[in-house]
């Protein structure tokens, strides 16, 4: 399969290694090759069968756009853009592509959001929650898409009100997210601690295989136990 991927940093260069150990043919493109979204006309994109962007929150919008106005499937793991959600989805539904977005697409983080989803009862028994996180600090967004998905999930499964995040940018760490859940009598601690990036890039590329011929617009956390 003909990938593109946009984004030269450390994840998407693990991105493209996965890629080609998976047998695709991928390009990449970096900031400066991409820039006005100048590489992404349709023109250019005729021989394209999926484009993967890790790019940046102020370029993903532009990106997004271009490739399903020119009818290109997508698989996008950059996050600090999921308010516009409701119009991304409008858009790839009224251009009849296929698109799949993640907060994180390890799929360890996937079964931790299922567990984070179960335990959330929690908070309609008496106890309080928190989430903290942990990243490098080169990383942009704080929170972490990780952890605003966490709360959301959190939120959506107990019916209460936001739970808090605090962030933390220090060293190299890669990602750690931890979810606490505490009452007077007691505490629960659920954590996923990311030891590599390669777990970002393999459910990244899978993704794309699974999105090959669909249309749609999908959460990889609904859709990863298919893989």
């Amino acid at each position: 399969m003909n990938l593109l991927l946009l984004g030269r940093g450390k994840t998407g260069s693990l991105v493209a290694e996965v890629a080609a150990e998976r047998r695709h043919h991928i390009r990449v493109l970096g900031a400066k090759e991409n820039a006005g979204v100048a590489a992404l006309r349709p023109e250019l994109l005729a021989d394209v069968a999926l484009v993967i962007d890790f790019t940046t929150p102020q370029c993903v919008m532009a990106n997004i756009e271009a490739c399903v106005k020119a009818g290109k499937n997508m698989v996008v793991g950059t996050t600090g853009w999921h308010e516009e959600l409701g119009r991304v989805r409008k858009l790839v539904e009224d251009r009849g592509v296929g698109f799949v977005y993640a907060a994180n697409f390890s799929l360890g983080v996937n079964l931790f959001f299922d567990i984070a989803r179960t335990a959330a009862a929690a908070l309609q028994h008496d106890y309080n929650g928190q989430i903290f996180e942990r990243h490098h600090v080169h990383k942009k967004d704080a929170p972490s898409g990780t952890a605003m998905a966490i709360q959301r999930l959190i939120r959506e499964a107990s019916g209460k009100n936001e739970v808090e995040i605090t962030s933390f940018r220090e060293g190299e760490v890669l990602g750690f997210h931890e979810v606490v859940f505490e009452s007077g009598a007691d505490r629960i601690y659920l954590s996923h601690d990311a030891k590599s990036r390669r777990g970002f890039a393999e459910g990244a590329v899978r993704a794309a295989e699974w999105l090959v011929g669909k249309k749609g617009f999908y959460d990889f956390r609904d859709v990863w136990r298919e893989l």
